[in-house]
């Protein structure tokens, strides 16, 4: 496989490329370029992150979860490329050093490089520019302060000269890498053994945590048809390759509360990476999209060769590890029809960033005349596949919308769900919150507001 890319403003061409080698061990191997840390060597530190930019413009990404081939065609600037090319200092380095954001110096340069990302893009939310990156000795408050104190400052010249050389070169073919649905569906159809990578962010840990080698593969990142959101007047249709970042800015004038779970969805880094269908696809009991998508009552669509079908999300999930898709079958994209809000969706984990979720709950419920009409909820981290809670729901379905009806409906949870004890929860703690969760739903549907970043006596 040959492919070729911009590194730090140097063109770079590359030969018989090992589909799964990581961005970070070849910076660090075979360039010499060694600002580039392994921390976890698994998307979740942030001391790996690289700006990677291409025709949608730049993004953070975890450069140890990252392979090769993924950067074709596209620029790449490392810590060692975030300063100019005579030395000058990047606001965000001067503001760095200026605010003693730095301590023992690991995790700076993955900071740095977030935060030129974010002073690239014009983001102020410094919070959620920086989940992504772990410190472990200086704090927060001064790298929070240089972040506010750069952004302050324009952007560099030679931050912006990767676009001219993008728009030059264009992204010649590459091989294992279809262009189009069209071309995958005829590719995957002729080697359904092949593993298909979307953005990584689960594909990347069985090569550097498992050690596996999940070669052939077959890269999805140029398939720009099976990106984007498509908000029609009776349907939302979304991509199957449409990264977190864009789907989570599209959730939030339709479901508020879905677009501020997905914005606890991992970090900006893994974020910018990880997709709608590769979260559906990989068949996670404890992926957080899969819940509330089934409870805006979505369908997912398959493709193998020609043929189409679709089915309804929460059937596609059949048993721990078993999906109901075919060889050589693919996720093109999942819908959900176009509705008033009514969805409600409750992440709890041990951390309010980059977090697994123990209990991930979503609820949908429709009241009539005092009476719910219609009910649809869904967990994660409940079962061994996201699952709706049926009888919840029955209990719930043509009865009054009143506490009295909430405490009865409570009762289902042991009839829906036999969780498991582990590291994140105990089952009668999952049970005890899925109740929980059910009542506070009632509350704030009856005006009380409650955030989880707020703490009261």
């Amino acid at each position: 496989m040959e492919i070729r890319f911009l590194l730090n403003g140097e063109a770079v061409a590359l030969s018989n490329v090992a589909p799964t080698q990581t961005l970070l061990d070849w910076l660090r191997e075979r360039r010499g370029l060694t600002g580039t840390k392994e921390g976890c060597n698994e998307g979740d530190c942030g001391a790996c992150t690289v700006m990677v930019t291409d025709a949608a413009g730049a993004r953070a990404l975890n450069a140890c979860i990252l392979f090769l081939p993924q950067l074709h065609g596209r620029a790449v600037r490392t810590v060692e490329g975030i300063a100019g090319p005579d030395g000058q200092l990047h606001p965000v380095q001067q503001a760095m050093i200026d605010h003693h954001g730095s301590q023992c110096g690991f995790c700076t340069p993955g900071f740095v490089v977030s935060m030129a990302v974010a002073h690239l893009n014009g983001e102020r939310d410094h919070e959620t520019a920086l989940a992504g990156n772990l410190c472990r000795c200086t704090g927060y408050a001064p790298i929070l302060r240089a972040a506010e104190a750069a952004a302050l400052q324009p952007v560099p010249e030679w931050m912006v000269s990767d676009a001219a050389w993008l728009i030059e070169n264009g992204t010649p073919p590459l091989e294992a890498a279809p262009d189009s649905a069209e071309e995958l569906a005829a590719l995957y159809a002729a080697r359904p053994e092949a593993t298909l990578v979307a953005g990584a962010t689960d594909v990347g840990l069985w090569v550097t945590k498992a050690l596996r080698d999940p070669d052939p593969v077959i890269f999805l990142n140029r398939c720009e048809d099976l990106k984007g959101v498509q908000i029609g007047e009776h349907e939302v249709r979304i991509g199957a390759m449409t990264d977190m970042n864009i789907f989570g800015a599209a959730m939030e004038g339709l479901h508020p509360s879905y677009a501020a779970m997905i914005r606890r969805y991992a970090s900006a880094q893994v974020r910018a990476a990880a997709t709608v269908g590769g979260n559906i696809a990989n068949g996670s009991p404890i992926g957080d999209n899969p819940p509330a998508l089934i409870a805006l009552g979505a369908v997912l669509h398959l493709r193998r060769g020609a043929e189409r079908r679709a089915l309804p999300l929460e059937a596609f999930f059949i048993d721990y590890g078993k999906q109901d898709r075919q060889p050589g079958e693919f996720v093109e994209a999942v819908s959900f029809p176009r509705q008033d809000d009514r969805l409600k969706c409750y992440k709890l984990s041990k951390r309010f960033d980059q977090d697994i979720s123990a209990v991930c709950g979503c609820f949908n419920i429709r009241v009539e005349d005092g009476i719910v009409s219609s009910a649809r909820i869904a967990f994660g981290g409940m079962a061994g596949i996201p699952k709706r809670a049926a009888h919840v729901e029955s209990a719930l379905l043509g009865q009054p919308w009143e506490v009295g009806t909430i405490r009865m409906a409570q009762a289902g949870f042991d009839a829906d769900f036999a969780p498991m004890s582990d590291m994140r929860a105990s089952a009668a703690y999952r049970l005890e919150t899925a109740r929980a969760m059910l009542e506070r739903y009632f509350a704030e549907d009856q005006g009380e507001q409650v955030s989880v970043l707020e703490v009261s006596a």
